[in-house]
This record gives C-alpha cells, sequence and structure tokens, in this order.
C-alpha cells in the first residue's frame, strides 16, 4: 500500500500552528489526505498531548479531522501487537515505546514505507522486515 504512516509528533505539529515543525510537516503531508495512515495507537497518543497542551478544542478538531477523512485510521490486530511486543525486545536498549513499535508492525503489514516524525532518532534505527530503512519526512 502507498501511503504516508503517521506518527504522534507528525500529528501534534499538524495540530500545532506555533510548533517548529508546524510549516514542514504541513508541506510535507498536507495535499495528501488519501494517503496519511493513523495507527490508533497514535492517534491516542495524540489526543491526550493535543488535549493537554493545546486544549480540549483542539483536540476536537483532530477527532474531527479522522472523523471526516483527513486521515484513515488503522487499527491494530493480534498479530500487529505480537510484532510490536518483537520490536520492543529487539530494541530494548534505544528506550523506544510502544506507540513507536506500533508504527513499525502496521508499516510492515501494510507495506508503507513512508514516515511523517520528528523522531528522527527511533525510525533512522529501527531495521523494518519490508525495506532497508524507512523514509523520513519531511
Amino acid at each position: 500500500m502507498a501511503g504516508i504512516l503517521l506518527d504522534t509528533s507528525a500529528l501534534y505539529a499538524i495540530a500545532d500552528r506555533d510548533d517548529k515543525w508546524h510549516k514542514g510537516m504541513v508541506d510535507a503531508v498536507g495535499g495528501r489526505a488519501g494517503d496519511r495512515i493513523v495507527p490508533v495507537s497514535v492517534l491516542v497518543e495524540a489526543c491526550y498531548l493535543v488535549s493537554t497542551y493545546l486544549g480540549v478544542a483542539a483536540e476536537r478538531r483532530l477527532v474531527r479531522a479522522v472523523i471526516g477523512g483527513d486521515f484513515l485510521l488503522e487499527g491494530l490486530n493480534l498479530r500487529d501487537l505480537e510484532r510490536a511486543e518483537a520490536v520492543l525486545q529487539k530494541y530494548a536498549d534505544a528506550n523506544i515505546g510502544f506507540v513507536d513499535a506500533s508504527i513499525v508492525a502496521v508499516a510492515e503489514r501494510l507495506k508503507v514505507r513512508t514516515i511523517a516524525t520528528t523522531d528522527r532518532r527511533h525510525f533512522q534505527l529501527f531495521r523494518p522486515k519490508h525495506c532497508s530503512t524507512f523514509e523520513l519526512l519531511p
């Protein structure tokens, strides 16, 4: 599947016009509404951060954007959870979290090679099963 998987930092940057990554992220993924995939784990974490730092109204805008089709919401299945746990184990020394591991699992399942993220450190480290490295945006 062609597309872009968004991590929490990407959703947050899009939601926060004052974020230093906002313009770059919007430029990188803004015109690709049908291709922007958000794992449910990312949405949960992003909603928490957006609500905490930008307020409930901003959180509601984000949820409405997903409902309206601006992003494709992707669930996690049992195999994704198993793969995420394996990723957590493999990269245990790197202190990655479940959400990033779940992004790797979903990317592998959907054969997505492009990740929108500001978290270069972790996503440059990963060696997914379906490609040598991820292409990172912006």
